[in-house]
């Protein structure tokens, strides 16, 4: 019988295989819907890494998103820089700003973090709209196709192309999600949960609290900046909606629906949200009704998220 290790490997790449199989056999449509899925639920993956397994509560999540996204975004549309240069630096500026915020917010705990952090991205959401001959704010700014085709004498790659953007978004999917299993069976990764389930032992145990949470922090903000970066350059637009309050609750909610500290569940809850909400939106103008009966559902026979109520009572190998 193959152990817990081996039968977490087999499903994630089985997952990865039926997403790869997907493509094949979606309507155009739910192909569209899937890639876009696909490219947040990195974010949300990124936002579990920080709230799921080390137990910090962050509400400003969005600027490491946005970071990523306007890095790409800006270094397409006014200097020309090319798909590559561009994703690297969306990477670089959601690095960087997941270091600063870091080291300042990480000083507080609790509560106070969290509404650090929440001021920490409203004052990036203002920045963008303060900036809005560059930004041009909520109206944002579109890439067009001619800036997202790379064109070589050996191949040219069009990521706007609707077969092209969901390969695209499943290779930064899969990267992360491996990445992120990697990392909760990695001796790090277990020491973030002991952190999050006890951090004043740890500390008194030897080991560097601070700087694990800081780690962590840096690799949340960078997976959530590679998920803004593949949003611009997958799908060609660049606005300020997406550095409001309402980008740091979502990866929240998603993560919460799906089961926190779980590597599959940030997926499962990005899939869940958004197709209750297409859904019900398309039959009713009270969808939001619907959507929060759905909610108040599922958290009372999941408390603990989808998967994370499944590994409870079922399965309890799954990571």
């Amino acid at each position: 019988m193959a152990g817990a290790g081996t039968r977490a490997v087999l499903l994630h790449l089985g997952v990865i295989a039926v997403l790869v199989l997907l493509q094949f056999v979606l309507p155009e449509y739910h192909r569209g819907v899937m890639s876009r899925v696909l490219v947040l639920a990195v974010f949300a993956m990124g936002y579990n890494l920080l709230f799921g397994y080390a137990g910090l509560l962050s509400l400003g999540h969005a600027m490491f998103f946005s970071a990523g996204l306007y890095g790409a975004g800006l270094a397409l549309y006014y200097l020309d820089w090319g798909i590559v240069a561009g994703f690297a630096t969306g990477l670089a500026c959601g690095l960087v700003l997941a270091l600063v915020v870091g080291l300042l917010a990480l000083r507080t705990t609790g509560v106070a973090f969290m509404i650090v952090t929440l001021m920490f991205s409203q004052v990036f959401y203002l920045t963008t709209l303060y900036f809005t001959q560059w930004t041009r704010g909520e109206e944002g700014l579109v890439l067009g196709p001619e800036m997202r085709t790379v064109a070589s004498a050996a191949f040219t790659l069009e990521l706007w192309d609707p077969t092209v953007r969901y390969f695209a978004a499943l290779a930064l999917f899969s990267v992360v999600l491996l990445a992120t299993m990697a990392i909760a069976r990695a001796p790090f990764g277990r020491v973030l949960v002991a952190i999050r389930e006890n951090e004043e032992r740890m500390r008194m145990l030897g080991y560097d609290v601070q700087r694990n949470k800081l780690s962590a922090m840096v690799l949340s903000g960078l997976f959530c900046a590679a998920s803004g970066a593949a949003y611009a350059l997958l799908f060609g637009y660049v606005g300020s909606t997406f550095a409001s309050i309402q980008y740091s609750i979502l990866p929240l909610l998603w993560v919460l629906l799906g089961g926190a500290a779980t590597t599959l569940g940030p997926l499962l809850g990005t899939l869940f949200m958004f197709y209750v909400i297409d859904v019900t939106s398309g039959y009713t103008s009270a969808w939001l009704l619907i959507v929060g009966v759905a909610l108040i559902l599922l958290v009372l026979f999941f408390p603990k998220g989808v998967l994370g109520t499944v590994r409870e009572r079922w399965l309890p190998w799954l990571p």
